[in-house]
């Protein structure tokens, strides 16, 4: 047991050290500055052609439609980060934290256009299959001397995608609305136990039937779940309309306010923000990429546009959404709830009778289907690791890191995810910054064509 708490322990603390200093932010966000930059703003600019390029029909039967693939990255990025990881920016950073999500969101949808655009462009067909990543980025762009950046990428990449995270959250929703502290076996770790198994016989259903079924099922299950989340926090909104405006000048105030000041360098409300934001959009983590590389698209600045979909809705839209409904209802000043359990307490405030219940569909589906997705990643970092004849073992590997979340606390867990994503995004930024300018010279072009 002293072994198990000290390596949690040197977890948590990794996690904390790594994030909560100058170069992993600085690369993020000076990166996604460095894109925007280079790029002359003009992708965002074109946002509104990358929403039409999801009615794009492609004939191909292989790989994964515009839209299936870009579903399939909301279904990875919006989940439980948009709700609890909310929550805890909020708590730990205050209202000020969700402008730096903001901010971080907006250079994310830059960034996963060059991120994205590289992965197909550096793709390679395996099985008859289009598979990327930012592992094929380095090896096929900048050589295979730079291959040990793409293994630390992929060893850390089984890590950060693994659904312990997801899991964790289930079973603590589950607890908090159902449960209350009435456990089956009268003993929690076998009563939690219990419920991951139930979780892990309802996603093999999913991923051990592959990729065009994981895009299928996600393609359905992202527009359902975000529709009915949005309904549910724009009815708290009405409610506590005349708290609106108050709350957004709130964000804003404390954005800047003196106490984000840490050290007099870098302020706190900014690294928090940024590291909610990474968390919840994955924004220069590098796992969109693998998901973008999968598509049938052949055009690698098109499926980078369609790519900056998914940090505006993940960051921009749902987060927001579940700020302004933790704010407006002050379940954020009750310091006996943390996470997931601050939003309960909103949606209860608000809609006593059946708000919990509303909370509960929501955040079940949300990380049920982050983890349809989540699986297909891990499988591919596993299949440049050891091989594409083992990449299946992933697979039940991954239902087994399912039963682990489930009986692990919260700070261990989304430290150990912060830990990797963090990492992650070392291979992922250094690849596409040293890139940068094959996506500029077809960009330039792509551009050029699209005006004429």
């Amino acid at each position: 047991m002293d072994l198990i708490k000290a390596f949690s322990d040197f977890i948590i603390y990794s996690a904390d050290y790594l994030w909560n200093g100058q170069i992993l932010v600085t690369l993020l966000l000076g990166g996604g500055v460095f894109f925007l930059i280079r790029s002359s703003f003009v992708p965002l600019l074109h946002f509104r052609h990358a929403l039409s390029l999801l009615k794009k029909k492609e004939k191909e039967k292989k790989g994964l439609s515009s839209f299936e693939s870009v579903s399939s990255q909301i279904s990875g990025i919006v989940g439980m980060g948009n709700i609890s990881g909310v929550a805890v920016a909020i708590s730990l950073g205050g209202a000020g934290a969700i402008f730096w999500m903001w901010i971080t969101a907006l250079l994310g949808m830059i960034t996963k256009f060059y991120t994205c655009s590289l992965a197909v462009l550096y793709r390679e067909k395996r099985e008859n299959e289009n598979v990327g990543g930012p592992m094929f980025v380095i090896i096929n762009g900048l050589g295979k001397k730079w291959k040990p950046l793409a293994i630390i990428f992929c060893f850390f990449g089984l890590l950060g995608v693994s659904p312990i995270f997801q899991s964790n959250q289930i079973v603590e929703v589950v607890n908090s609305i159902f449960i209350k502290g009435d456990y089956m076996f009268n003993d929690k770790f076998y009563h939690d136990l219990t419920i991951g198994i139930l979780i892990s016989f309802l996603v093999s259903l999913v991923i051990l039937g592959g990729i065009r079924r994981i895009g299928k099922v996600a393609s359905r299950l992202a527009p359902l779940m975000v529709l009915i989340y949005f309904l549910a926090v724009f009815y708290i909104m009405f409610l506590n309309y005349d708290k609106i405006l108050p709350t957004f000048l709130l964000i804003i105030s404390k954005a800047f306010g003196p106490e984000s000041i840490l050290g007099g360098s870098v302020g706190s409300v900014i690294l928090i923000g940024a590291r909610r934001a990474s968390f919840s959009n994955e924004a220069g983590i590098g796992t969109a990429p693998i998901i973008h590389a999968s598509s049938k698209t052949e055009n690698p600045i098109e499926e980078g546009l369609v790519s900056m979909i998914g940090p505006f809705v993940d960051t921009i839209i749902v987060c927001t959404l579940t700020a302004f409904c933790i704010l407006v209802t002050d379940s954020y000043k009750n310091l006996d709830y943390v996470g997931i359990e601050v939003v309960a307490v909103a949606f209860n405030s608000s809609m006593p009778l059946f708000g919990p219940y509303i909370l509960l569909f929501c955040t079940l589906t949300f990380a049920i289907s982050t983890l349809f997705s989540l699986s297909f990643f891990g499988e591919r970092c596993m299949a440049f690791l050891v091989g594409e004849k083992y990449k299946n073992i992933y697979r039940y590997i991954y239902l087994i890191l399912i039963l682990i979340g489930s009986t692990s606390s919260l700070k261990f867990v989304i430290s150990l995810i912060d830990l990797s994503y963090g990492i992650m995004a070392f291979p992922t930024m250094i690849s596409a910054i040293l890139l940068s300018s094959k996506i500029k010279k077809i960009s330039d072009k792509y551009f050029k064509n699209l005006n004429l």
